[in-house]
């Protein structure tokens, strides 16, 4: 069975380990969900579900917040980064498509 998320991505871990991961409190941790900075996904029965990328950009978020960045910033920031991302694999992709066309490569 492959799964197209790496272990990354795969939301596994409960809010509790999370908590004791990044050192920060439940409630921060749902804090930041209310502001729309991290997104679990949720089991059948409501519990939240993290990833070690949610972990890690928890620890971002806190880091921040230690320095004064408030979490309206952060989250500009966020969508800034995940902008800029699209556009470079819609690029990537276009940039593929010319290649293959030019090129007379099919894909499968």
């Amino acid at each position: 069975m492959t799964n197209k998320y790496s272990y990354k991505e795969r939301k596994v871990i409960t809010i509790g380990v999370v908590s004791e991961l990044t050192g920060l409190t439940e409630r921060q941790i749902r804090y930041y969900e209310e502001r729309k900075l991290i997104f679990p996904e949720r089991s059948p029965k409501g519990n939240r579900k993290y990833s070690f990328a949610d972990v890690e950009q928890l620890i971002e978020i806190a880091n921040k917040r230690e320095e004064g960045v408030q979490t309206f910033e952060i989250r500009q920031e966020m969508l800034k980064k995940k902008r800029t991302q699209d556009e470079r694999k819609i690029r990537r992709e276009l940039m593929r498509g010319e290649i293959n066309a030019r090129f007379g490569v099919q894909k499968d």
